[in-house]
């Protein structure tokens, strides 16, 4: 079963910019969607961002289009998540997951069965 653990998150201005990395371990990414999903305080966590392993399709939340990238180095069995224009309202823990690639497109939190422990944003002047 595919381990994951998310790294990069932290502080930064309202406008900045941040990468986060999902490395994976106990198995390679083929044959998964690997998705970023994130939960604010006293909200559900909200998807966020997917990439398909058989392909590369990316996937987006309505409110990160235009600023947040997905991508993947399967070499290095590693997934990351660009942020660039950030806002207050990025802030959450941001957790990596894997599913099926059936799930790639819908991003049901549901769907995804293998989570990291999560990695915090913090947007704040």
């Amino acid at each position: 079963q595919l381990q994951l653990v998310e790294s990069g998150g932290g502080l930064v201005q309202p406008g900045g910019s941040l990468r986060l990395s999902c490395g994976t371990s106990g198995s390679t990414l083929d044959g998964y969607g690997i998705a970023w999903f994130r939960q604010a305080p006293g909200k559900e966590r909200e998807p966020v961002a997917c990439i398909s392993s058989s392909d590369g399709s990316t996937y987006y939340a309505d409110s990160v289009k235009g600023r947040f990238t997905i991508s993947s180095d399967n070499a290095k069995n590693t997934v990351y998540l660009q942020m660039n224009s950030l806002k207050p309202e990025d802030t959450a823990v941001y957790y990596c997951a894997a599913g099926p690639l059936v799930a790639a497109q819908a991003m049901g939190v549901a769907d995804f069965g293998s989570w990291g422990q999560g990695t915090q944003v913090t947007v704040s002047s």
